[in-house]
């Protein structure tokens, strides 16, 4: 085969490929349905800025109010009933973003994560992680208002200046926690590589974050791992992107590919996205706009 036909028939192939990953992730996304769950139930919550899919209790969600909230989250279930409110004792809410639920120092124990990230104007030098042991929610029992003692924190600033943040992922092999600015025209990417110097003392040490790399997009406003750490979500207010792990890739080595877009549906301000426990589809929910109550929605997605 001379060197022009091996060029022509290099070409064609990599239509094919193309083609056929175009059709494949077509096929997939086609699949995509979102299912209106139902209002949230709980008046109180009217600035839902994160939401994650909890481990230790089946079909429970939290959440949290954003900046000027009280130092508590929310629990509800798969169709936005009430299942109760946890104050994070010795926390405080200056500015929470996000949440996630991962691993943490015990094995085999569910953990959340409330990230203390936001800073509109970026004055912020040192920004805050708390984490709970997952408490577990009687199906049976009524809502009521639970305080959590013992909450563990983790004080850390960024390598190159002062950021705006509103996503926090915690991934769910290594455990290391990564977050994501805002409000640059390229994303920067951040990891605290575990194991995190978190402390019950109230005395904390200030690690600084490590620089991973810069995303070609912006305004990010939440992320999430899925349970099995192999497909990664960041949506801003209008698009939602996901990554694919194909290995026990590098997350920089991740992001180097460019995303799908998956299907998501614009809502009042809407800034909250997680995997639901089984990673056979995403939540997200709305905050309250113009007496508009909050709603919860599900996709389902059936990754490769």
């Amino acid at each position: 085969m001379n060197l022009q036909k091996s060029a022509a028939w290099l070409v064609v192939l990599t239509i094919q490929i193309f083609s056929f990953i175009t059709t494949a992730f077509a096929q997939n996304t086609s699949k995509v349905v979102r299912k209106d769950c139902g209002l949230v139930e709980f008046d109180a919550i009217i600035e839902a800025s994160g939401i994650a899919a909890g481990r230790k209790t089946p079909g429970i969600l939290w959440t949290f109010n954003d900046s000027g909230g009280r130092n508590r989250i929310f629990a509800m279930d798969g169709s936005g009933r009430h299942r109760g409110i946890f104050i994070l004792a010795g926390a405080t809410n200056r500015d929470w973003e996000d949440i996630a639920v991962g691993p943490g120092p015990e094995p085999g124990v569910s953990y959340i994560y409330v990230g203390d990230i936001g800073d509109n104007s970026s004055r912020k030098y040192t920004k805050y992680i708390y984490r709970i042991a997952e408490p577990a929610i009687d199906p049976a029992a009524s809502a009521g208002v639970t305080t959590i003692t013992g909450v563990e924190t983790f004080a850390f600033q960024y390598p190159d200046g002062n950021r705006d943040a509103e996503t926090l992922l915690v991934d769910p092999t290594t455990q290391d926690i990564y977050i994501v600015s805002k409000r640059e025209e390229n994303v920067h990417v951040y990891r605290a590589a575990w194991p995190q110097p978190f402390s019950r003392n109230g005395f904390h040490s200030v690690s600084l974050l490590e620089f991973i790399c810069e995303l070609p997009m912006n305004w990010i406003n939440a992320g999430d791992f899925s349970p099995d750490g192999k497909g990664i979500l960041l949506k801003t207010e209008g698009e939602l992107y996901y990554w694919e792990n194909e290995g026990n890739e590098p997350l920089k080595v991740v992001f180097q590919r460019t995303p799908l877009r998956l299907p998501y549906i614009r809502e009042p301000l809407g800034e909250a996205v997680c995997w639901a426990a089984d990673g056979h589809g995403y939540y997200t929910v709305s905050e309250e706009e113009n007496q508009i109550p909050a709603r919860l929605y599900y996709y389902s997605f059936r990754r490769k």
